[in-house]
């Protein structure tokens, strides 16, 4: 196959516009790929910027005759591979190659929700401030309005939405025109903790995300997001068609998504929202109103509850009162099979998920995934059988020490009393919804029915993590996140090598690739080393002829009062050499607002701010205006793509670092013992180091600065370490040779 791919891949390169170029990394790469696939071996690669890595795993993939998986990690790579890259491939190869992008279940307008629309239950989840629609908390993460909208503009934005799903083709909300507010969107989607599946749904046949995974069935290369993939896992592999081999762009992303999904998170959001769900279908019988309104007032005591232990790890003695194994429903035992090793909902006995040996519970992560590139909780819906088997006993964990606890507010529980409170109410409320359902009889409308099983399935993922709260095990981290709207209670496992061991590497051959590979990524991810390969194929860019790498010794230390001011001075100096045409990185809001405040009456250039527009409007404003300055935080340190002349400048404020009080490094920390600092913090920093630098050369005719204002890349003992991961500029700590050569630049004098 190497000859069938490397002609096949120059095919593909005369169809890009110019004709292409000739790229000996990207023929290397795909050649390796091929290799891989055909030796069911696993490969790391990295492939430095203008590789043109997406054609050299393509390739390969479309020859190779197997299902493959391509998991990225932002929509933007989704986009260019549906779009522009599988196109080309499948048209130079002339073999029927057939493509499908899959989103998760949150993705898609919801047929049957439509249908609804009117009902009590709508009407009511647009009353003044009532709780939040099914799962907003968790399932759609807010991109453009994170704040409270009035109930008229909710309502007309909903209108809006009906209308739309009666002329797409897709139901995708990517196709919209506008951005819904999430409580809009939340009214005519719905979830996997929801959905009863296609067979019990009265609009099954016309279910939009079925006719998505019904394409994705007959493909032979199917485009998903990271997050989804980790809910494939997180579900036992119920989401994604059977495969071969998975390919993950962007691999530098691949730990921390997993992290994710693997995990769950309880928020206040699950419970109202699970209360407004079932308020029209249980109607007005007073046990069951008392039901639904003790399982409303835990969101307002969990948000008091969980508010001081925001950003706090939790020890898991405090959440079980040590007097039980608590397991879910209290009193039927339902819930959706997401709790322990044995049978759940159409999966079969033995099958597993997540840490700690339970089945799909990356399907109530909520977090990390965003709502238009695939969402991190949509593991497939698996029927409606809602007996939970017994779960393991986990011998009670002595916990860390840790900073003092937070003491309950007023009359309120703590935690662990909170929790087992909570436990008890979902149970209750899920005796009533089977009291009502054997009440309706056979009788029953389908439409009624359905409502009735989207609850019941809400209400056996929150009773099934409810139950893994109190069984953590030594492998896992459970710590209170604030979020946007709340905050929640978030458990992920410290270590994913295992569970990617396990459920993963055997039994699927899986391709790596990044620009930037952490170092030690394939161990962390559990892969086996017997049969995976490494491989780095460089970059075809002269960085050394065309770029400089800058460190500022000169600048006070950064704990000095004198730092911040003279990191000021420094970037007025250079980017006033530049001509504007920066783009100025930094590692934390407070830094970023203070640099802006000083400099924008300083510079003669426009100056703009993550705070003043969404980031494709950041980008694009800043990409048309070839003097402008953008500055910029985490967010921005990677998938920003700027060629040309438009960007000369790339500063970066500090070692970016990650916080010492991260709740999840922090045990790994404590994991890795005395040598923490260099297996968990040293190689972020230089994976995130290098991304920011890599914002600079993105094509050949490109020429600038990296200038990092942080003297200890110039003194301190680890500087080696961090310097080898950016890419291999000319190094300088002169000023004045940096000011000249973007002047140099400005002028269109440079080399």
């Amino acid at each position: 196959m190497p000859d069938e791919v490397t002609t096949t891949l120059q095919r593909v390169a005369a169809g890009l516009p110019g004709g292409g170029e000739s790229r000996p990394g990207q023929v290397e790469m795909a050649e390796a790929v091929a290799a891989a696939v055909v030796g069911r071996r696993n490969l790391v690669v990295q492939a430095g910027t203008g590789t043109g890595k997406s054609l050299a795993y393509l390739v390969p993939a479309a020859l190779s005759g197997e299902r493959i998986v391509v998991a990225t990690a932002t929509k933007a790579l989704q986009d260019q591979l549906a779009d522009k890259d599988l196109p080309l491939v499948a048209a130079a190869t002339d073999n029927g190659l057939q493509f499908a992008v899959l989103k998760g279940r949150s993705n898609y307008v919801c047929r049957q929700r439509v249908s609804e629309i009117g009902g009590p239950g709508a009407q009511l989840a647009l009353t003044p401030g009532s709780a939040d629609p099914p799962d907003a908390d968790d399932s759609l993460t807010p991109t453009a309005d994170v704040g409270s909208a009035d109930p008229a503009t909710i309502a007309d934005q909903v209108r809006n939405l009906v209308r739309w799903a009666d002329d797409t083709t897709t139901g995708d909300r990517a196709e919209l025109p506008f951005e819904p507010h999430f409580r809009a969107w939340a009214m005519v989607s719905t979830t996997a903790r929801e959905c009863p599946g296609a067979f019990r749904c009265p609009s099954g046949r016309d279910c939009f995300a079925e006719d998505a995974r019904a394409r994705a069935a007959e493909a032979d290369v199917i485009v998903v997001n990271t997050h989804l993939y980790g809910a494939h896992l997180a579900s036992g592999g119920a989401v994604l068609p059977e495969h071969q081999v998975v390919v993950f762009d962007e691999a530098h992303e691949v730990e921390d998504v997993m992290t994710d999904s693997l995990g769950l998170e309880v928020g206040p959001g699950r419970f109202r929202a699970l209360a407004v769900a079932a308020r029209p279908v249980l109607g007005d019988d007073d046990g069951a109103s008392r039901a639904v309104e003790g399982v409303a007032d835990l969101a307002d005591v969990f948000h008091r509850v969980l508010r001081p232990w925001s950003g706090r790890r939790v020890p898991h003695g405090d959440l079980s009162d040590g007097t039980s194994t608590v397991e879910p429903g209290d009193g039927d035992g339902d819930g959706d099979g997401d709790g322990g090793d044995g049978a759940g909902p159409g999966r079969p006995a033995g099958a597993r998920g997540g840490p700690g040996g339970s089945a799909g519970s990356g399907g109530s992560a909520g977090s990390g995934g965003s709502a238009d590139s695939g969402g991190s909780e949509d593991d497939e819906p698996l029927g409606l059988d809602l007996g939970l088997a017994p779960l393991p006993k986990v011998p009670k964990v002595t916990p860390r020490p840790v900073r003092a606890r937070p003491t309950a507010v007023g009359s309120d529980p703590d935690l662990a009393t909170l929790l087992a409170l909570a436990t008890g109410r979902v149970g209750r409320l899920v005796d009533h919804l089977r009291r009502s359902e054997r009440d309706a009889g056979d009788g029953e409308a389908s439409a009624d029915r359905s409502r009735r099983d989207r609850v019941l399935l809400a209400a056996g993922h929150l009773a099934a993590d409810l139950a893994r709260l109190a069984l953590l095990g030594s492998e896992e981290v459970a710590w209170v996140e604030d979020g946007a709207r709340a905050p929640a209670l978030r458990v992920s496992p410290i270590d994913v090598g295992p569970i990617l061991a396990e459920q993963l590497w055997g039994s699927v051959t899986g391709i790596l690739t990044s620009a930037t590979v952490p170092i030690g990524l394939a161990e962390r991810l559990g892969m086996p080393t017997g049969t995976t390969d490494t491989l780095d194929v460089g970059s075809p860019f002269d960085y050394r002829a065309h770029s400089l790498l800058y460190v500022a010794k000169s600048l006070p230390d950064r704990r000095s009062p004198a730092a911040e001011p003279a990191l000021h001075d420094e970037l007025e100096l250079l980017i006033t050499a530049a001509g504007g045409r920066t783009l100025a990185l930094f590692t934390s809001w407070r830094a970023m607002r203070a640099a802006v405040e000083a400099l924008s009456d300083r510079l003669p250039f426009p100056l703009l701010s993550q705070s003043d527009l969404p980031k494709p409007a950041l980008v694009e404003a800043f990409r048309s205006d070839e003097s402008a300055c953008l500055f910029a935080t985490l967010g921005f340190w990677q998938g920003v793509d700027v060629p040309g002349s438009t960007l000369s400048l790339v500063t970066i404020d500090r070692i970016p670092f990650p916080r010492p009080d991260d709740p999840v490094l922090e045990a790994r920390r404590e994991l890795a013992g005395p040598g923490a600092f260099g297996t968990v913090d040293l190689p972020r920093a230089g994976t995130l180091l290098a991304q920011g630098a890599g914002r600079l050369i993105r094509s050949s005719g490109d020429r600038g600065v990296v200038a990092v204002l942080d003297s200890r890349l110039a003194t301190a003992r680890y500087r080696g370490a961090l310097l080898e991961r950016v890419p291999p500029m000319k190094r300088t700590l002169d000023r004045e040779e940096v000011v000249a050569f973007l002047t140099s630049i400005a002028a269109g004098t440079a080399g």
